[in-house]
């Protein structure tokens, strides 16, 4: 008898503007199970925002990361793929000119997608976060270079993902508000305050979701946030010793827990929050800014209830490639 036939591959790249991510899976019952996934902080957008451009060195940065990410797609034999670009390579006016070379030097053809369809997937990636004890809930993307923010409704036990009522999406995320406010020597309130204002100003000009504030003052509605900004502080708010996504995805906060460790890190100085097992030296000079935005969300949509998601927009990826072949075999 013959061994049972092992299920074909699916690859998702996100080349962001902080991170370059691939998750390999295959397809589980409903979802899928992890084989293979790869992250590197590349810091593709560092100094857009003042030059316009993606510098060289961070453009040899996500090479070198994109060629892992071919290799080990290649070796797991993937029969579909897709890799996407975010904010960076959206707002650079070379964005086009460094995919032209990514392909050139490593085989993989990324696609520039619009904040629509990025905040689409990344609500597909963790919607089933949604608590049954909530109807709506904001999927808040904190990026590098962007912030999407989801308002979304359940429909229902029927396992049918959530509603996407309205969306919006604000040029600016942990690497951007970092290189406009330099953190001083010494962190300060003042400081922290002014990263907090500058998002929230934002926020508060999008009014396309005003509708659905009733949801939110009456505690029908949940925050659900998905970054590593957010994990990494829903990490030191456990106190892990290291990163554990099996303790952080999913996790419950409170919106006063969220406060406490910010009001933690403030604290601390950069070099004591790269000591910290969940931030790392990666991340010391960009957790604040995180952080900030997280605290802008919740005064703009004051909600107590916050769940970390450590998964969105490849999940979404991956999901959806395995439906569209699904949808193919059935013709």
């Amino acid at each position: 008898m013959g061994g049972r036939l092992e299920q074909p591959c699916y690859a998702a790249l996100d080349l962001g503007t902080n991170n370059c991510r691939l998750l390999i899976a295959r397809k589980a019952g409903s979802g899928f199970r992890i084989i293979d996934a790869f992250s590197r902080i590349v810091r593709l957008g560092e100094g857009l925002s003042q030059s316009g451009e993606l510098s060289q060195a961070a453009q040899d940065r996500a090479i070198a990361a994109l060629k892992v990410c071919a290799d080990k797609i290649a070796r797991r034999k993937a029969v579909k793929v897709r890799a996407v670009a975010t904010q960076a390579c959206r707002g650079a006016a070379n964005g086009e000119a460094f995919l032209e070379r990514a392909e050139r030097e490593t085989g993989l053809r990324l696609e520039i997608i619009p904040p629509e369809e990025e905040a689409r997937l990344s609500v597909a990636g963790c919607s089933d976060l949604i608590d049954r004890r909530f109807t709506s809930a904001i999927i808040l993307d904190v990026g590098g270079g962007s912030t999407e923010m989801s308002w979304v409704r359940r429909r229902g036990g029927d396992g049918r993902p959530p509603e996407l009522l309205t969306w919006m999406s604000a040029p600016i995320g942990v690497v951007t508000l970092a290189e406009r406010f330099p953190e001083p020597e010494t962190p300060t309130l003042e400081w922290f305050e002014a990263m907090v204002g500058a998002i929230a100003d934002r926020i508060a000009a999008f009014d396309g979701a005003d509708g659905h504030r009733e949801a939110f003052s009456d505690g029908r509605a949940q925050l659900i946030g998905t970054s590593g900004a957010i994990t990494s502080l829903a990490g030191l708010h456990l106190g892990l010793q290291r990163y554990e996504r099996a303790k952080v995805d999913g996790l419950r906060m409170q919106a006063h827990e969220c406060r406490a460790v910010a009001d933690r890190l403030l604290g601390t100085d950069r070099a004591g929050r790269a000591s910290e097992a969940c931030i790392g030296p990666d991340r010391a000079d960009l957790v604040l800014a995180g952080a900030a935005i997280l605290e802008a969300v919740q005064r703009q949509w004051p909600c107590q209830h916050v769940r970390v998601a450590d998964r969105g927009l490849r999940e979404g990826m991956l999901l959806s490639l395995m439906q569209s072949r699904r949808r193919r075999r059935r013709r």
